[in-house]
C-alpha cells in the first residue's frame, strides 16, 4: 500500500497545498487543494474519499473532482464516487456546499439514479474495507465533528495513522496503544507562541503535542502536518527541542510512504 502526500499545509501559498492523501490510486483521505495536482487520468481512478471533517481546507476538492470526472465516468458507466464521512459532516456538505448555491449537488447529478457522488455515513470505531485494505475510523477532538483514520494494507498489518485535525484527545492514544503503528501523521498547526489560539481552534502546538505523544506506546515515525506556510522551520525547531523519543519529520507534499 502506497500513501502519496498531495497536500499537508495548514493553508495555501505558492508550493503549499491543503490536506489530501492518495492511498494507492483509488482512495483519497481528505480532499484539500492538493488534489488539484493529480492528472486527469489519476483523478478518474478515484472511487472512494474518506473525510475527516467538514472544514474547507479538507473538502474543497470534492466538488471540483466530481465536476472534472463526471462526463468520463458516465461514459464509462462507472459507479458513483463514494464519500465516506460522519453523518454530521455529510449534513454540513449537503447544506453548505452541495446546495446549488455554492456548488451543484453532484449527489443528484447528472441524475438521482446515477449520480457522480454518493454519500456514505460511518461512525467512530467503524472499520471500512477497500479490497484488502482496512480503514478504522478514529475519534478526534475538534471544533466540528471530526475523525482520524488508521489505514492498514491488510488485516493485522501495521497501520498508517492520520490523527485528523484534533486537540488533546485521550481516546486516540488509548486506541493506538492497542495497535501496531508504522507511521503517525499528526497535526501541529501553530507554534508555542500561538498556543492559546491552537487550543481555542481545536489544534495542537508543540507543547501540547509533547503531552499527546507521551501517551503513545513504542517509538515510531511521526510526521508533522498542517503547519501554516512560512512557519515550518519555527514549529519544527520547537518540536525538535522537545527531545521526543520518536523519529519526527515534517511532512511535505510529494512524499510517498509504502506499507506492506
Amino acid at each position: 500500500m502506497t500513501i502519496r502526500v498531495l497536500g499537508c499545509s495548514g493553508s495555501i501559498a505558492a508550493g503549499s497545498r491543503t490536506t489530501a492523501f492518495l492511498v494507492d490510486d483509488d482512495l483519497l483521505v481528505d480532499a484539500g487543494t492538493g488534489v488539484g495536482d493529480l492528472t486527469l487520468d489519476e483523478l478518474l481512478r478515484i472511487d472512494h474519499i474518506v473525510v475527516s471533517h467538514s472544514h474547507l481546507d479538507h473538502v474543497l476538492s470534492i466538488g471540483l473532482l466530481a465536476d472534472t470526472v463526471s462526463r468520463r465516468r458516465r461514459a464509462a458507466d462507472r459507479a458513483p464516487i463514494e464519500v465516506h464521512a460522519l453523518p454530521a459532516t455529510i449534513a454540513a456538505l449537503r447544506t453548505h456546499v452541495f446546495n446549488g448555491v455554492i456548488w451543484p449537488d453532484f449527489s443528484r447529478l447528472p441524475n438521482p439514479e446515477r449520480p457522480v457522488l454518493r454519500f456514505v455515513p460511518f461512525d467512530v470505531g467503524e472499520v471500512l474495507r477497500f479490497g484488502a485494505r482496512r480503514v478504522e475510523v478514529l475519534g478526534a477532538a475538534h471544533t466540528v465533528p471530526a475523525v482520524g483514520f488508521a489505514i492498514a494494507p491488510a488485516e493485522g498489518a501495521p497501520a498508517w495513522v492520520f490523527s485528523g485535525d484534533t486537540g488533546p484527545n485521550p481516546a486516540l492514544w488509548q486506541r493506538l496503544r492497542q495497535m501496531s503503528v508504522a507511521h503517525l501523521v499528526i497535526e501541529t498547526a501553530f507554534g508555542d507562541e500561538d498556543a492559546a489560539l491552537a487550543e481555542i481552534s481545536g489544534h495542537l502546538s508543540p507543547r501540547t503535542l509533547a503531552g499527546e505523544l507521551a501517551q503513545l506506546g513504542a517509538p515510531t515515525d511521526v510526521h508533522i502536518t498542517h503547519i501554516k506556510p512560512g512557519e515550518v522551520d519555527t514549529v519544527m525547531a520547537q518540536v525538535a527541542a522537545l527531545g521526543l523519543p520518536h523519529r519526527v519529520h515534517a511532512l511535505a507534499s510529494g512524499q510517498r510512504l509504502t506499507l506492506r
